[in-house]
């Protein structure tokens, strides 16, 4: 039933779906008619929020792009890389080939959301090429979605490190919450799991039959560009670009400024650090500066999307906040809610909201404010709408194509190809996430 769903949505997609830029144009203009009618802010009031969000969040945008080109070199250094075909090698079936594409980019997800959808992908694509039998386009999806599915459990989940990072927008209200509440709370844990599980159920049932199976094809392979690092050493410039001391020595300093944050801190992780940590890490593991900072330029296009339509999402997010529209959706929901229904509420206002601004750091920048607001109605703690807004956020990227980009520019696919997979799982993980985070709360609290 599964398989035959998911070719419906397909044939729908191809039919009318537009590529991710044109869906961030669209969106904007319905966010401009949805505040013109709902808040009756005028056009030049829309145009004038729209305008103002749009280089609100640069600083951001640069974390999210480091997130992805960091991990990104990390894939690419020769110790991971070949592990990554070692691995590859492994799946002999089409069903194979699916369980360890999830699993696989789960495990680096959990790691970081940026590692598991570029480690996901390149995991995919070297499946692909190993287990012809296998349809390309699912194993893209399939390691997108497992990148998904385990982001609640990831330690790179931005909402968890925002309000456990010093001097956050709600530390006066809400003070440090540590990680042991959020990203290793039982909800969190339960949500990642049993959301997997689901996962590998569905792309196992969805997988297509061997007629419509579209491999991976080899004919459009483009040997990436070999930039080694010249090792003749012949002149000043090149032994200092390949010097492996000087490599090491800015991988020690950075090293003593981790050990000295954890004896100060603990294992604290937030944004800035996590960012730090894989750049020393990748730096350790290229073994030269010029050898990192090649993967790092190759790195860069499948960061293009992000950094063309982040503005954009910016600019629609100006309009939300200026207009009130989120402050209506969070507000409307809040004021039918009881102590019961108040997780699933938050859950669901933050599952809409991510539709227009894919953001989880930017989104609950402006929306957690409000619940934290509503939730002083009720006896429930913070973290309460920490998680259920960051498993919100998390649930409908697989609808909302923003975060898929990277993925599809390193596969050279576009979004129709793998968007009825996405959708198919996003409404499993729906219902499944409904469920956790209405019942859980109760029992807990």
């Amino acid at each position: 039933m599964l398989r035959s769903v998911s070719q419906k949505f397909k044939v729908g997609i191809e039919n009318y779906l537009p590529n991710a830029f044109i869906f961030a144009i669209l969106l904007t203009f319905l966010t401009l008619i949805l505040g013109m009618t709902i808040t009756d802010e005028s056009l030049f009031n829309m145009t004038t929020h729209w305008y103002s969000g749009f280089w609100d969040f640069l600083a951001f945008t640069t974390q999210m792009i480091l997130i992805l080109i960091t991990g990104y070199a990390l894939v690419k250094a020769p110790l991971v890389h070949r592990l990554l075909i070692k691995l590859a090698s492994i799946p002999k079936s089409q069903k194979t080939a699916i369980v360890a594409v999830i699993l696989g980019a789960a495990a680096t997800g959990y790691l970081s959301w940026g590692l598991g959808f570029v480690f996901g992908t390149l995991f995919a694509i070297e499946v692909a090429k190993r287990v012809p039998e296998a349809d390309f386009r699912i194993l893209i999806a399939a390691a997108y979605t497992g990148t998904i599915a385990i982001l609640p459990a990831s330690i790179s989940l931005t909402a968890p490190l925002l309000v456990n990072t010093p001097e956050h927008s709600l530390e006066e209200k809400i003070g440090l919450i540590p990680l042991s509440q959020t990203t290793f709370s039982p909800i969190m844990l339960l949500t990642a799991f049993i959301g997997l599980a689901v996962v590998l159920f569905a792309y196992i049932k969805m997988a297509p039959e061997k007629k419509d199976v579209i491999p991976y094809n080899h004919d459009e392979e483009q040997e990436e560009p070999t930039k080694k690092a010249s090792m003749s050493n012949h002149t000043f410039a090149e032994k200092m670009n390949n010097s492996r001391i000087i490599n090491y020595a800015i991988v020690l300093l950075g090293l003593l400024w981790l050990s000295i944050y954890i004896a100060n801190n603990g294992f604290n992780l937030e944004l800035n650090i996590m960012n730090f940590t894989f750049i020393m890490l990748g730096l350790a593991l290229h073994g030269t500066p010029s050898s990192y900072m090649n993967a790092i330029t190759d790195g860069m296009s499948s960061a293009s999307g992000i950094l063309l339509q982040f503005p954009f999402y910016a600019g629609i997010m100006g309009m939300m906040v200026g207009s009130g529209l989120i402050t209506v959706i969070a507000e409307s929901f809040a004021s039918i809610a009881n102590e019961i229904t108040f997780p699933f509420f938050s859950f669901l206002s933050a599952a809409i909201v991510n539709i227009f601004v894919p953001s989880a750091g930017g989104q609950w920048q402006i929306q957690g404010p409000i619940l934290i607001e509503a939730l002083e109605s009720f006896n429930l703690p913070a973290t309460v709408v920490v998680n259920t807004v960051s498993i919100g956020d998390v649930t409908t990227n697989l609808l909302q194509p923003f975060f898929v980009l990277p993925a599809l520019g390193l596969a050279k696919l576009g979004l129709k190809d793998i968007w009825g997979y996405c959708l198919v799982s996003m409404i499993l993980l729906f219902i499944v996430t409904s469920i956790i985070v209405t019942v859980l709360p109760i029992i807990l609290y």
